[in-house]
């Protein structure tokens, strides 16, 4: 096996530059002459074995802080200039790896400055959601990753597109389905665009949901999907193509800023489109009335998933013939929130939905089970949610299952006119929109201080939290 180069030239320059020593005194304590330790200490030789000897026997250094990872910061760096507010300045890894090298005191201070930066953005954005709540507008925005402009765009406001809505109830009148929704639409794709539908296995698509090739005229679905999956990514197929026109006027009023941003909007509101096509408003909305919004029941009824049924309703806000105002959110097992969105968009100011407490991190423990809790915000406001897990793709052989949890929430006010409010007690959790953010005291499940209020440290008695305040 071939032997590693060390190149450790910022190192021995440190380590020179600590004793005060010249390169002429160096090179001659290791028997090597000044210009080789010259383009030593400038990476442009390696340390041989012998090298490595006499500096450890002669200066009694340690030859692990020769032999040590390259750019220890290096990984740290790259997530700084990852920052959308760093957009085009992206260094390569060697050079990223050099900067740490030569200079990991500059490097540690650009690490330090990063992390009170992201915490700084952190407050003013935890303030802002505060002044929100009090009817008043701050602007703190920065630069932020397309994807992030388009959950904010979209979380911000109703989860409903009504010439999406209505060109997809026009065009499933027209298609006419009946009880094979699935044959309706690959039959379309195949008379109107000449395009067939095929499912692949794993191992010929090992890494996409779906593939449309176009010399082929084929879709390809993964074998992995579930059958409600495979069905939804045919609808969304037939949707970017019957309801282009309809998906392109609905991106515009969105006023996204970047071709990227367009990009991911696009495909959520083909997705969108998707669940309009399978489960059609007028039909879903008097479904959902008389089965009162039991998600399970509605699944049933129009051969869909449980996550799909309980997306769709969030979007029943048409005029004149609206539903619950349900709001959803999904998060791994984590904590990550992947998505949010609500019937008149999600309610961060009332409702927040960073509480540990929220039976969402508890539906983990119980997969696949539907958990229902009553919770009431600290200014009294009250609301009743829905938790449960649902699946991912199909997972290989000792592969981990994606598994999401998914809440579904609506006012308290609704509890008699949907079906779970049967099972909630006679008192509510109490909960706050996010630690940061909320003052209750005595939380056992605190996790953050609040930022309004001073940590209340006492050397003479300490709370039930490691985070209380005054």
């Amino acid at each position: 096996m071939a032997e590693r180069k060390i190149f450790a030239g910022p190192r021995v320059r440190r380590i020179r530059m600590g004793l005060g020593l010249t390169q002429t005194t160096m090179a001659q304590a290791l028997d090597i002459s000044p210009s080789y330790l010259n383009l030593i200490e400038r990476n442009q030789r390696p340390l041989t074995v012998q090298l490595l000897l006499k500096l450890s026997g002669v200066y009694k250094i340690d030859l692990d802080e020769l032999q040590g990872e390259q750019g220890g910061n290096a990984g740290q760096l790259r997530e700084i200039f990852a920052d959308p507010l760093l957009v085009g300045e992206i260094p390569a890894d060697q050079e990223l790896i050099e900067l740490a090298e030569a200079a990991p005191n500059a490097a540690n201070g650009m690490i330090r400055l990063y992390r009170a930066y992201r915490e700084q953005a952190a407050r003013l954005s935890d303030l802002a959601e505060l002044l929100a709540r009090e009817g008043r507008v701050a602007d703190v925005a920065g630069p932020r990753l397309p994807l992030d402009e388009v959950h904010d765009r979209l979380q911000g406001r109703p989860n409903f597109f009504a010439r999406i809505e209505d060109a997809s109830e026009a065009f499933h009148s027209r298609l006419a389905p009946g009880d094979d929704m699935a044959g309706a639409l690959k039959t379309w794709l195949k008379s109107e665009h000449g395009i067939a539908v095929r499912l692949l296995p794993v191992r010929a698509m090992p890494g996409l949901r779906r593939r449309y090739d176009r010399h082929s005229m084929r879709l390809f679905l993964s074998e992995r999907l579930s059958p409600f999956d495979q069905l939804r990514e045919i609808a969304t197929e037939v949707s970017l193509l019957a309801l282009r026109d309809e998906i392109a006027a609905e991106l515009d009023s969105l006023a996204l800023s970047t071709p990227e941003a367009k990009r991911i909007a696009r495909f959520e509101l083909a997705r969108y489109a998707s669940h309009a096509l399978l489960m059609p408003y007028g039909a879903y909305l008097s479904a959902a009335q008389r089965l009162h919004y039991d998600i399970d029941g509605l699944g049933t009824r129009f051969g869909v998933s449980y996550e799909q049924a309980a997306t769709r309703l969030t979007t029943l806000q048409r005029p004149g013939a609206s539903g619950v105002a349900f709001f959803l959110m999904e998060i791994d097992s984590a904590g990550h929130r992947l998505r949010k969105a609500g019937a008149q968009g999600f309610p961060q100011a009332r409702f927040g939905g960073g509480c540990p407490k929220l039976n969402i991190h508890a539906a983990f423990a119980q997969s696949g089970q539907i958990l229902v809790e009553a919770t009431e915000m600290p200014d009294g406001a009250g609301f009743l949610t829905i938790s449960r897990t649902v699946e991912g793709p199909q997972a290989d052989f000792g592969e981990r299952v994606r598994r999401t949890a998914l809440l579904i929430g609506c006012d308290i006010a609704h509890r008699d006119e949907v079906i779970y409010g049967k099972a909630l007690g006679s008192t509510p959790v109490t909960i706050g929109p996010a630690c940061r953010l909320c003052e209750r005291q005595g939380c056992l499940a605190r996790a953050e201080p609040p930022v309004t209020r001073p940590l209340g440290l006492d050397e003479m008695a300490a709370g039930l939290s490691v985070f209380d305040f005054q």
